[in-house]
């Protein structure tokens, strides 16, 4: 497998045979869990931006090179739609600190983040339908992370503000 193939599908996550873009979800959890405990989460802030960009341009390579759009395999996309989820949602839980946001902000980033990656709700269905190469691939997941974070963080302040 060659270093563009292996990116695209995550270390081989997209081969799932199942749910490819939920393995690559989880996957994504996974490193980012590891991660954020050995670097700062500005760190992660500017790995996600940088697996983003990059994701864009090794998609376009990708389908220029295999004449497809949207390989299921490609879960790259989901990476970088999770993690962007994280970095607002393990922030906001980062400042609230009850006892259970860091975990919290995990679970829901992840549930939060499928459930817009299947629905496209809106612009996320719109790019995902619309927008081809890359920026279409990557974008209509970019989206759902924003929205996945911005709902998981609404979740967070409002059991801290109501619960706690």
């Amino acid at each position: 497998m060659d270093l563009n193939r292996l990116f695209l599908t995550f270390f081989g996550l997209g081969l799932s045979p199942k749910a490819s873009g939920t393995v690559g979800s989880f996957g994504a959890l996974i490193l980012a869990i590891i991660l954020l405990k050995v670097i700062p989460m500005e760190t992660f802030f500017m790995l996600t931006v940088a697996i983003s960009i990059i994701g864009i341009f090794e998609v376009n390579k990708y389908e220029a090179k295999t004449k497809t759009h949207d390989d299921k395999s490609i879960v790259i996309d989901e990476v970088a739609g999770m993690w962007i989820s994280l970095v607002f949602s393990v922030s906001v839980a980062m400042e609230l600190g009850f006892g259970y946001s860091y975990e919290l902000s995990l679970i829901l980033s992840f549930l939060t983040f499928r459930l817009f990656d299947i629905w496209k709700p809106s612009t996320i269905g719109y790019i995902d339908r619309k927008v081809k190469g890359g920026l279409g691939v990557m974008g209509d997941d970019i989206l759902a992370g924003f929205a996945s974070g911005a709902l998981t963080s609404l979740i967070l302040v409002g059991i801290n503000r109501f619960f706690i």
